[in-house]
């Protein structure tokens, strides 16, 4: 297990994000912002119903406004299309087109491998209102369906793009499932442990705690297994052994204050 955040490694080729008439310029802002939230900065935009530049796109995009400035800028879908060697087309319905349907998950593996033996990969995206049109997905290769509520298969533009490109970094990057942030402290080792347990159990043999004597061995036993399956850091450690201290100053002294 890792104890700092996952750093991502931004360098190597990435595949182009193509957004095919998109309607909204605040679309194609959250677009750019999902792509560079994962580390993805090719986009490229065919045909915007809105024209360009487009000044919500700007805004919306916040930091990730350089992902716009440098957008490429198409007339048409094969134009777009024109240096990629495999195409995904994203569409939230089945179509009358023979081609291989995948998940994210499993498009973005195959984008991968694609690209580490040299090839270039584009993902379509369609406008808001009905996405991509047939005319539109014969041009691709394969098509990426996300497994969404069929009674609500609408997804926002930059939804689908963050999906997407999310996949894309799993795919990418060595993502450890799980961290643990330490905040100024480290684990505590077997010894700091093993002395833990010598402590409560010493003191607590003192307040008769460990009664009947048959069930003693099996008690102490227990406490033992407790801390052994308890991560705790060197803070943790200092502070019961405090906690411990100071109840046994509360008892020596005789009052419950």
């Amino acid at each position: 297990m890792s104890d700092t955040p996952q750093d991502f490694d931004l360098s190597g080729p990435t595949p182009a994000f193509i957004l095919v008439r998109p309607q909204m310029g605040e679309n194609i802002g959250g677009a750019a912002r999902a792509m560079w939230n994962f580390g993805l900065d090719r986009m490229r935009i065919v045909d915007p119903r809105d024209g360009w530049p487009n000044q919500k796109a700007v805004a919306m995009a916040s930091g990730a406004g350089r992902l716009l400035d440098e957008a490429g800028m198409f007339d048409t879908v094969p134009d777009a299309l024109a240096d990629c060697d495999y195409v995904f087309a994203t569409t939230a319905r089945m179509r009358d087109i023979t081609k291989p349907v995948m998940s994210p998950e499993r498009a973005m593996e195959h984008a991968r491998a694609i690209m580490a033996n040299g090839g270039k990969v584009g993902v379509m995206f369609g406008p808001e209102r009905a996405g991509l049109e047939n005319d539109d997905v014969v041009h691709a290769n394969a098509l990426i369906t996300v497994p969404i509520n069929p009674e609500f298969p609408s997804l926002n533009l930059a939804q689908c793009v963050l999906l997407t490109a999310y996949e894309w970094r799993r795919q990418t990057a060595d993502i450890v499932p799980e961290v643990v942030e330490m905040a100024g402290t480290e684990w505590a080792g077997h010894v700091e442990m093993e002395k833990l347990g010598d402590h409560y159990e010493e003191t607590l043999d003192q307040a008769g705690f460990f009664f009947p004597e048959d069930k003693a061995t099996s008690m102490k036993l227990n406490l033992r297994n407790l801390w052994s399956r308890m991560p705790m850091t060197k803070m943790d450690v200092q502070m019961m052994h405090g906690m411990m201290r100071q109840m046994k100053r509360w008892k020596e002294r005789g009052s419950g204050r």
